[in-house]
């Protein structure tokens, strides 16, 4: 027996995996059971990665965490109603940091809407602008069903970008009881479909040259990449390159520049040439906005342009001249920032191996900005929206790719997603959450407000001082739990496999 429902959903599902798209993800729903029975069939016949969680926001930034790590869509397939809501964070920050999602949101027969129909709202729209394409798909019915190659083919290739930066489409698909069946399977589907690799847009040879003197700085931000090291180093100019840059090696790289734009070598500046998107620092924000700055186009990121004051920019930037050496050597005079936190983030990235590392966006990643030695490493960070909703999960879904995580957060940053800490049906995984535990959002003493109110109010309102025993939680969800209070206990702990909460008491 088949249904429209299920031919439809087996269509959608196997011509996603013959376009290359392998990584999916699930939460339980009732509306969505076909789309769920067609990737099941698909990930028993082993046709695609499929993973299965609780609750749709861990799902969501599972699924981003993944994308990110590979650069391929995730497709996440909800039920309707508050499911598809459950997804905003996550989508608001695939969309800021150009992370290719597809959205299959299962909804209830347009008819059904605005006339108090049980769990039907309006899914279109629900995400405003965050979208690459928002597709509202009509039910299929006898006789009459939506082209499932054709809108697979549309949503790839919006979700990987080209003229816009990657990131999520919406597919609401619509669907009629009754809601499933048991045949067609997908796995027979997909036998009759021409299998093809993703095809990712072409990189454009556009080009432009920089003049560039001892009054010259890099300025490498989230996703600046190799092509922020290769000017700076073909220049011999200084290189401020963020932890989550890919760029912060190679001979160039300064290690604490923060400290050195606080001194009268700052002054010096009068051109930048910015890579990525740079947000860790005031002190760069600043000198961005009185600087004449050009910048790289970034294909993640989208325009940056934050002093409104951007002379030029390319997809590829050729530097004309070559600094003095004196100009590079001073910037390299500063000492890296000497701190508990600074020790924390030293040994995590001083790590042996090639284990991804996150940094959660709290005041872990500043402390790291100005202590960490600039060598190769694969670091991640929420930078789109420096947000720290979803840390747990996305480092799960970065770990999915095969190489493991560390991820460095705060406690504050734990206890935002705990729920993610779920690892129920998820596979044995090597994540280990490192946290820097100081009782609070000590960010905030950093900050004007902490000059503006009592100490009271500053820890009632900001702070945030959390009574939450971490070893009880990690036995409740089935983590290993380690408290370290130097680096020899943080060392050892380290060696550890599986899912791992290392307590590191600042």
């Amino acid at each position: 027996m088949t249904t429209p429902s299920q031919q439809f959903a087996a269509s959608v599902v196997a011509e996603l995996v013959a376009a290359g798209v392998k990584n999916f993800y699930l939460a339980p729903g009732a509306r969505s059971q076909a789309l769920a029975i067609a990737a099941g069939q698909l990930a028993g016949a082993g046709k695609l990665s499929l993973t299965v969680r609780l609750d749709e926001r861990s799902l969501a930034f599972t699924a981003l965490g993944r994308a990110m790590s590979t650069a391929e869509p995730s497709v996440i397939i909800t039920t309707s109603g508050t499911a598809v809501a459950n997804l905003h964070p996550a989508i608001l920050e695939a969309h800021h940091s150009g992370v290719p999602l597809i959205l299959l949101t299962a909804d209830r027969p347009a008819e059904l809407r605005g006339i108090g129909a049980n769990q039907t709202t309006e899914q279109i729209g629900m995400f405003g602008n965050a979208l690459r394409g928002t597709h509202d798909v009509p039910a299929p019915r006898p006789g009459s069903t939506p082209s499932a190659k054709d809108l697979v083919a549309t949503a790839i290739s919006q979700s990987l970008g080209g003229a816009k930066p990657p990131g999520p489409v919406q597919l609401n698909l619509q669907f009629v009881e009754p809601l499933s069946s048991s045949e067609p399977s997908a796995v027979k589907v997909l036998a009759g479909l021409e299998k093809r690799p993703l095809e990712f847009p072409a990189a454009s040879e556009e080009q432009i040259e920089i003049e560039v003197d001892n009054h010259t700085v890099v300025i490498a931000g989230a996703g600046a990449g190799p092509a922020a090291v290769r000017f700076a180093e073909k220049a011999n100019l200084p290189l401020f390159a963020e932890p989550s840059s890919g760029a912060r090696y190679g001979s160039s790289a300064i290690t604490n520049y923060v400290q050195g734009l606080t001194t009268e070598l700052a002054g010096e500046i009068r051109r930048v040439v910015v890579f990525g998107k740079p947000t860790l620092s005031r002190g760069v924000i600043a000198l961005i906005k009185n600087s004449s700055v050009y910048v790289a186009k970034s294909a993640n990121y989208g325009n940056f342009d934050i002093g409104k004051n951007v002379i030029a920019t390319s997809w590829n930037l050729i530097p004309k001249g070559v600094a003095e050496k004196h100009w590079l050597d001073s910037w390299k005079e500063f000492e890296p920032l000497s701190e508990p936190r600074a020790t924390l983030s030293q040994a995590i990235w001083n790590a042996p191996g090639s284990t991804p590392i996150l940094i959660g966006a709290s005041n872990i990643i500043r402390v790291a900005d100005s202590c960490l030695v600039p060598r190769p490493k694969t670091v991640f960070s929420s930078r789109g929206l420096s947000g720290i909703d979803g840390s747990v999960s996305t480092a799960i879904g970065i770990a999915q790719a095969g190489a493991g995580v560390r991820a460095l957060i705060g406690d504050l940053t734990l206890f935002h997603d705990a729920g993610s800490m779920n690892i129920s049906g998820l596979p044995n995984l090597n994540v280990q959450l490192i946290i820097g535990n100081d009782s609070g959002g000590e960010i905030f003493r950093k900050l004007e407000v902490a000059k503006n109110i009592s100490p009271e109010m500053l820890s009632q309102l900001f702070l945030t001082p959390q009574e939450i025993d971490i070893e009880k939680l990690c036995e409740a969800y089935g983590w290993q739990y380690f408290a370290a209070v130097n680096l020899t206990e943080l060392n050892e702990a380290m060696k550890a496999d599986g899912y791992v909460v290392i307590d590191y008491k600042l």
